[in-house]
C-alpha cells in the first residue's frame, strides 16, 4: 500500500530527476509520474546495501 509522505528535494536534484522523467517518457508510450521516478530510484538504491 502506498503512503503519501512530504519531502523536501533541492532544486539541482529535482533537475535531475525531472530530466530522467523526460528520457523515460520519450522512450516509452506509457506515462511516467515523478513519484514513480522516484520510487523507482531508492528501489535500486535500498537494493545496494
Amino acid at each position: 500500500m502506498s503512503k503519501r509522505i512530504t519531502i523536501v528535494l533541492q532544486d539541482d536534484l529535482i533537475k535531475k530527476l525531472r530530466a530522467r522523467q523526460s528520457k523515460l517518457i520519450q522512450n516509452s508510450s506509457a506515462s511516467v509520474s515523478f513519484s514513480g521516478v522516484v520510487n523507482d530510484l531508492l528501489k535500486e538504491c535500498m537494493k545496494t546495501k
